[in-house]
């Protein structure tokens, strides 16, 4: 039956022009889900990640700066559509700050490294084929954005979801554009080759390539980065932050013990029952904050020795065909992780960096954050704090989980969360304008509405 699904899903790839070398990349990855490889990473067989270079100790002179980021590339992963915020077009096109989307900011923030360091570094967005409309209609607001006959943005492959009782191209007539996905965001060197981008950007003699994903405000091109990376010849680096309890689940580097590489641990790539090896922030203190860096040239020969193919581990991703709707056909997605190819290229390197490099909005948790008096944009877009101390932490009750409830919730805008140290809601509550939280804050109890100017700490 797999052989037939795989034959099924090449020619339904096929038919929807799909280019040779990413239905090849699909073809690898399936013949591993049929032979039930999992991606799974035992602890076993890893040891904690080493002590590692630290942004702050990295020194280079202003001339070897401007060098380096005249030969940067700064991509931005934009495929994501929010869904787990109710957001049914981009997230990247939410207002997220001072009426900005994300991709306001983004282009803000490159237009500003442009002036001042005098050099034309160029902007893509990698968009799906969900994303690519709403998001261009953003950037048009900036019309210089575009450097020379470069593109500002290039779309993703697609596959189909698979049957996760046979392995088949999945049917579902009532929205046939829910049959397709994205193959994750290690789709990223495929389709950069694919694309042509790859060999454009190196025959305008582009060198290094910033990956970070559009809803990290944090992910600022630094270029003492690629300055380092010039200076000691490194193909790679990715970037890792101390880990809390809050970043517990999110994915980590470690060395391999066979042959001494470090590699990327994510929690789809945990053995059922190990979870707490995966959770233990003192073991792995250091998580991956996917801001990556890589050298085109050594992109470009490790693509082409493959013939198109990196070669990254496989995720298999089990949902619903709707991913709304959890009574839909049960499905299988085949992804690839983009910083799994840290593990790829021989002399990558891990760079600990400040956690003002990992600021990114995944819930409406977040987004209260963001919006509120702890953080400000300054004069150059960047998101900087306005607090001495750790943010506050939120946890907002399912009413306000989807961004319609959230803002339904918070007509005035968020309160003041300066003098915050934790803020609980469980009642369905509206804030009036101008309200203050201080201390730790719990709120519960009856619907009902918090009054302009309200002061609230304790039990509420």
């Amino acid at each position: 039956m797999s052989r037939l699904g795989l034959e099924a899903a090449r020619e339904t790839m096929v038919a929807a022009g799909v280019n040779p070398i990413a239905i090849s990349v699909f073809e690898r990855f399936y013949r591993q889900l049929e032979a039930e490889v999992t991606g799974f990473i035992p602890e076993s067989t890893i040891e904690p990640m080493a002590e590692v270079a630290r942004l702050d100790d990295l020194s280079a002179s202003a001339e070897e700066l401007r060098q380096a980021l005249a030969r940067t590339v700064v991509l931005k992963l934009n495929g994501g559509l929010g869904t787990s915020m109710g957001i049914t077009g981009p997230k990247s096109v939410l207002s997220v700050r001072d009426g900005l989307t994300f991709l306001d900011i983004t282009a803000r923030q490159i237009l500003d490294l442009r002036t001042r360091y005098g050099v034309d570094i160029p902007l893509l967005l990698m968009n799906s084929f969900r994303t690519r409309a709403e998001s261009l209609q953003v950037l048009e607001r900036y019309p210089t954005l575009a450097v020379g006959d470069l593109p500002v943005d290039f779309v993703q492959s697609q596959e189909p979801k698979l049957r996760a009782e046979d392995l088949t191209p999945v049917s579902w007539p009532a929205d046939p554009e829910l049959e397709w996905c994205p193959p994750g965001h290690g789709d990223v060197y495929t389709s950069l080759k694919t694309s042509g981008l790859l060999d454009a950007l190196r025959d305008k003699g582009f060198r290094y390539l910033f990956l970070s994903n559009s809803d990290n405000l944090g992910a600022t091109c630094d270029p003492a980065i690629p300055a380092w990376m010039a200076a000691n010849e490194i193909p790679y680096v990715a970037e890792v932050c101390e880990r809390t309890l809050n970043d517990r689940k999110g994915g980590h580097l470690a060395t391999r013990k066979a042959d001494g590489r470090l590699i990327l641990r994510d929690s789809a790539m945990v053995v059922p029952g190990e979870q707490d090896f995966f959770q233990d922030t003192e073991r792995h203190r250091l998580f991956h904050a996917n801001n990556l860096w890589v050298d085109l040239d050594v992109l470009d020969a490790a693509l082409t020795a493959g013939e198109g193919v990196l070669g990254l581990p496989i995720i298999v991703n089990r949902k619903t065909v709707d991913p709304t709707d959890p009574q839909s056909t049960p499905v299988i997605q085949i992804e690839s992780a983009m910083g799994a190819a840290i593990e790829v290229f021989e002399g990558s390197r891990a760079l600990q960096v400040p956690r003002s490099r990992f600021r990114p909005v995944k819930s409406t948790n977040e987004l209260l954050l963001i919006r509120s008096d702890i953080y400000r944009l300054d004069s150059a877009w960047q998101v900087q704090t306005t607090i001495d101390h750790d943010e506050p932490f939120v946890n907002l009750g399912r009413t306000y989980g989807f961004v319609d409830g959230f803002e339904e919730r918070f007509p005035h805008g968020v309160p003041s969360m300066r003098e915050c140290t934790r803020l609980e809601v469980a009642a369905d509550v509206t804030f009036g304008a101008e309200v203050r939280c201080v201390g730790a804050v719990s709120i519960h109890g009856e619907a009902r509405a918090i009054p302009d100017g309200a002061v609230l700490s304790g039990d509420y």
